[in-house]
């Protein structure tokens, strides 16, 4: 290839490591490591998962368990990074978890393994693009009360509907615009986020003491609550929801490899950086938060019901507030937007492959985007959060559904890459002696959050306060294990390489690029 070729050295290998996996390139491969790693970072969104879930904190656990467990919750998660950045150097398919553990299984397994994996990433994904949007829209309904509106489960579902309608349309015919969204988004997370912290804590006219910061717990989670019923461990273990739902979703740099240019580096980095930057940032904006509390009484029984509105009232006045509380919702906008792109990505990908109907396969020709796949992501959404016209805690459980959700999909082929380390054929990333402690760790991580989350939050348990995480958790594990054992697996084999498609349907696969 001669220099003035119009395709570089790094894209023509990636098309033919794609080439490699079976298929050919339909996306546009325009990214770079920055813009794949500002869509994790972008969907990590510290600022949303923190403000979205913090009158939880502060009521399961308190400060104590904020400040303490964002620091073992992002240790853990590291390990998890690790694991993911391994794989997904070896195999950066939009597929993501699905695609690694059909490919990471011995040939036998490898088509139940890519189902129940991918069922479990698809039931994440959707409920992470919930919990984000939904967020957003609770944020803005509660905005909206400085002015003297009435907040409503109806009015809030409606804006939440508006939210998602307008990720779908930019996702639908303004792909070209996302890579610049995505440069103004990892500015406002970045030296916005950073600057906002500065400014609450410069203005804050009191500051809380470390041992408020650190040491505080405090049980709001009934009467009695569960560290009378159970014990103060129990409320610290569920009080972690907050700091593991915001660092979730930085397999986007995954589902985003096809499109990002010398992907077998890129998207591994991507994955690490976010989960590094997000960690520090977030821990940054949790000690803001906490130690400008003005008073922790107030704070937790705000008018308002959100702590960090009523923070900022407190600190800013409400002009100012109102500005601030604006650039956050701004914020949580933009991660909402790179949800559903993941999102999309991956049921894009899932259906290339027969995990649900192929009709979601098709990528529209003039805006090189999988439309149909953005549109189903959308209604699923949209469905997933109708439970919070009848339920005080429909939000919390969206988060810990898209929690577990996310993980088990992420643990399920890092586990069979542990337990099967001979089908494994490492990248460039490679952590060699230590894939498989790291590994062990990282499942073992995954292990201990999807008990904790499925566990009841509220006492006493009712209509009203059930976690329904567990049902929702449960009705996947059932329907993947029983559809494969009646019929799916008579007919889905996993991966399909476009090279054997074509073959069936009696396409020459030179004219689809495959050979």
């Amino acid at each position: 290839m001669t220099s003035d070729s119009p395709r570089p050295d790094a894209q023509s290998k990636d098309e033919d490591r794609l080439r490699e996996l079976g298929y050919k390139q339909d996306l546009n491969r325009d990214w770079s490591l920055l813009h794949n790693f500002g869509v994790s970072f972008s969907i990590i969104s510290v600022i949303t998962g923190i403000t979205t879930l913090f009158q939880y904190g502060l009521t399961t656990g308190g400060p104590g368990v904020m400040s303490v467990g964002w620091i073992v919750v992002s240790f853990f998660t590291v390990f998890v990074g690790l694991s993911m950045a391994e794989v997904v150097s070896a195999i950066p398919n939009a597929g993501g978890p699905y695609f690694w553990a059909a490919i990471l299984a011995p040939k036998k397994y490898a088509p139940m393994a890519s189902w129940v994996t991918g069922w479990f990433n698809l039931l994440g994904q959707v409920a992470v693009t919930t919990g984000i949007t939904f967020g957003c829209a609770e944020l803005i309904s509660t905005l909206a009360t400085v002015r003297g509106y009435k907040q409503t489960a109806g009015g809030t579902l409606g804006i939440y509907a508006a939210l998602l309608i307008s990720h779908a349309l930019i996702n639908t015919f303004g792909v070209r615009v996302l890579r610049y969204l995505n440069n103004s988004s990892i500015i406002l997370h970045s030296l916005g986020v950073f600057s906002y912290c500065v400014a609450l804590l410069a203005k804050a006219p009191r500051h809380q003491s470390a041992r408020f910061v650190f040491s505080t717990f405090n049980d709001g989670t009934g009467d009695p609550g569960w560290s009378t019923r159970a014990s103060p461990a129990y409320v610290a273990c569920i009080g972690i929801l907050m700091s593991q739902y915001t660092i979730t979703g930085f397999d986007a740099s995954a589902h985003l490899s096809e499109e990002t240019r010398n992907a077998s580096w890129s998207a591994p980095i991507g994955v690490l950086m976010s989960i590094g930057c997000s960690a520090v940032f977030g821990f940054f904006l949790i000690l803001s938060y906490l130690f400008s509390i003005q008073d922790f009484g107030r704070t937790l029984d705000s008018p308002y019901a959100q702590p960090v509105l009523q923070i900022l009232l407190d600190v800013f006045g409400q002009p100012a507030a109102v500005v601030l509380f604006t650039l956050v919702i701004v914020c949580v906008w933009h991660c909402g937007l790179f949800s559903m792109t993941s999102n999309s990505r991956m049921m894009f990908s899932f259906a290339r492959d027969g995990g649900i109907p192929r009709f979601f396969a098709q990528v529209d020709r003039r805006f090189r985007s999988p439309v149909r796949a953005v549109w189903l992501a959308c209604l699923l959404s949209f469905l997933l959060a109708c439970p919070s016209l009848g339920s005080d805690v429909a939000f919390t459980a969206a988060t810990s559904i898209a929690t577990i959700g996310l993980y088990i999909s992420y643990g399920l082929p890092v586990l069979i890459g542990m337990l099967n380390p001979a089908g494994f054929d490492h990248g460039p990333f490679n952590l060699r002696a230590f894939s498989r402690p790291v590994a062990l760790v990282a499942c073992l991580w995954i292990a201990f959050i999807t008990i904790v989350f499925c566990l009841p939050q509220q006492n006493p348990v009712n209509s009203q306060t059930l976690n329904y995480t567990p049902v929702a958790v449960g009705i996947i594990a059932i329907w993947c294990l029983a559809s494969w054992l009646v019929w799916a697996r008579k007919w889905f084999t996993g991966p399909r390489r476009q090279v054997e498609v074509a073959e069936q349907d009696g396409v020459n696969a030179a004219s689809l690029g495959l050979s």
